[in-house]
Parts: C-alpha cells; sequence; structure tokens
C-alpha cells in the first residue's frame, strides 16, 4: 500500500494550440460541413429516384473498376519481377531494354497508352490474328487490363527494384557468411525485407491506378466511369458524377485502411525500440522521487 502510494500517475502534457492545430481543426471542420452539404444536396436532388433508375449500373462499372484493377496490378506485379531484375543486370542490352520499357510507361500519359494500343492495333489486326493475339486487343476490357498491366509493371519494377538494392548490405553479407546459397539468401533474407520497403509504395501504386482506372471508359469500358458518363448522358443529372466520387473514396479510403493494417501487422518486430522506449518512461515514472 505504501509502496503504491509512492506511485505517480504520469500526466501527459497538454498540447499548445499552434498555428498548425488551428489550421488543421478548421480543416476538418470544412471537410465535416462539406460532408453535410453533400448529404443534404442528394437528399434534396431526388438522390432516392436517381438510385432507383441508376444505382444498379453504377454498382456493376463498380465491381468492373474493381475487377480492372485488381487484374491489372496482379499481372503487372508479375510482368515486375523479371523487369525489375534486368534493370539490375549488368548486361547492357538487357539493362539497355529494361530501362526503354520503364521509360516510356513512365514519361507517357496513360491515355496516350490506351489509345495507341486499342485503336492503334487495328492497324495491325491480320498480323495479330495471325499470332493469335486479336482477342487481347478485340475486345475494350482486355485491351484495358492489358494496357494498365503494361504501365503498372513499370512502376512497379521501380518500386522492387529500389527495395531490393536498400536492403542494407550487412544483411546480405552476414547470409554469406553463414554459407547460405545465393537463391536462399535472395528469398530468404533480400525479398522478405524489400518487400516490407516497398509495401507503401505498392499500396499508394494500387490507389493511383484506381483513380486512373477511370481512362478505361474513354476507350468503351464501363465501369464506374463508364456507366456514370451514360447516366449522366440520360438524365443529365450532376448527381451522377456526385455517386461516383463516393464510390471512388469509398473503395480508395477501405484500401488505405487496410493496407495500413497490413503493414502494420508486417512490421511490427519494428516498433520494438518504440516500445523499450515507452516502457523506460514508465519505468522511470512510476519510480519514487528521491526527495519524498
Amino acid at each position: 500500500m505504501a509502496l503504491a502510494s509512492l506511485i505517480r500517475p504520469v500526466t501527459p502534457p497538454s498540447r499548445p494550440w499552434t498555428a498548425t492545430r488551428v489550421l488543421g481543426h478548421v480543416l476538418m471542420a470544412v471537410w465535416i460541413l462539406s460532408g453535410i452539404a453533400t448529404v443534404y444536396y442528394l437528399v434534396n436532388a431526388s438522390g432516392l429516384d436517381f438510385l432507383g433508375r441508376y444505382g444498379e449500373k453504377l454498382l456493376s462499372g463498380f465491381q468492373v473498376t474493381i475487377q480492372l484493377v485488381g487484374l491489372s496490378v496482379l499481372l503487372g506485379a508479375a510482368l515486375s519481377i523479371p523487369i525489375a531484375f534486368a534493370r539490375m543486370s549488368r548486361n547492357w542490352i538487357i539493362g539497355g531494354i529494361a530501362y526503354a520499357y520503364v521509360y516510356f510507361f513512365r514519361g507517357t500519359p496513360l491515355i496516350a497508352q490506351a489509345f495507341l494500343f486499342y485503336y492503334g492495333a487495328g492497324n495491325f489486326n491480320q498480323e495479330l490474328k495471325a499470332i493469335g493475339a486479336w482477342w487481347i486487343f478485340r475486345d475494350a476490357f482486355t485491351c484495358a487490363v492489358f494496357v494498365f498491366a503494361l504501365n503498372t509493371a513499370a512502376y512497379q519494377a521501380e518500386i522492387l527494384r529500389g527495395a531490393i538494392q536498400n536492403v542494407p548490405r550487412g544483411q546480405i553479407e552476414g547470409a554469406k557468411a553463414l554459407g547460405l546459397p545465393r537463391h536462399a539468401i535472395f528469398l530468404r533474407v533480400v525479398m522478405p525485407q524489400a518487400l516490407i520497403i516497398a509495401l507503401r509504395p505498392y499500396g499508394n501504386e494500387i490507389i493511383l491506378m484506381i483513380k486512373g482506372s477511370a481512362i478505361a471508359s474513354i476507350i468503351t469500358v464501363y465501369d464506374l466511369m463508364g456507366e456514370t458518363r451514360r447516366a449522366f448522358s440520360r438524365s443529365f443529372d450532376f448527381q451522377a458524377y456526385v455517386w461516383a466520387a463516393l464510390l471512388y473514396l469509398v473503395l480508395v479510403e477501405t484500401l488505405g485502411r487496410i493496407w495500413t493494417r497490413l503493414e502494420r501487422r508486417l512490421t511490427r518486430h519494428l516498433d520494438r525500440p518504440t516500445q523499450a522506449r515507452s516502457e523506460a518512461v514508465e519505468t522511470s515514472a512510476g519510480r519514487p522521487d528521491a526527495t519524498d
């Protein structure tokens, strides 16, 4: 009982109201008021009637967007692995080809790439039919997946290359000192750490692909934006784009929160110094004062 009376509870210091904190609260209030105004507008603009007429189509386009982005990211991830290794190759021919690929797809707009492959492939339909590749460019959805996969593969290759090169050299040297073979060093030492480094950039790339997928509507893919444009052309109701923006926002926010939880789960071992410092602070705070 005497020991318990000597332990003083730790009171966190009060945060001063700085200009940055005030600005943050003002911006938060603006966002809340904007949300309330949006809800008020949708309710008073016969939003339920609009959803009754076009809600099913919007949800169908929402599913197409998820399929389009999911397939593109997965195919791009598979393609980015050999491209990343080619970028790190000491052979200047292989490295030059990989560099040209990355340079082109990162340096040109995605919409230009979509037009180039979807409309330009028609000029070579006989040659494409001869090699059995016409089915990729004949359908708008498969062509969009193909173009998006090539685009995101260039970005993912650079993400993976940078992550591999940022693995501490001492980790590799320590694995060599243990006598591990090269493939075991790469699979058990380099790649696990590289994927943790690349986790956040991968999440950002997926989010950018979600927002960039709206370009597919221009080449007649009825994704979320495609269905939104069709609903607006029939109703001339501006709230079609409001609902589309809300659906995109829900998708991006959900993915962002899932990705943050995944990152915390996979990097929980990196929080040990923080936990140790907090434990030390708690121990010192609970220690009785020498003057008592």
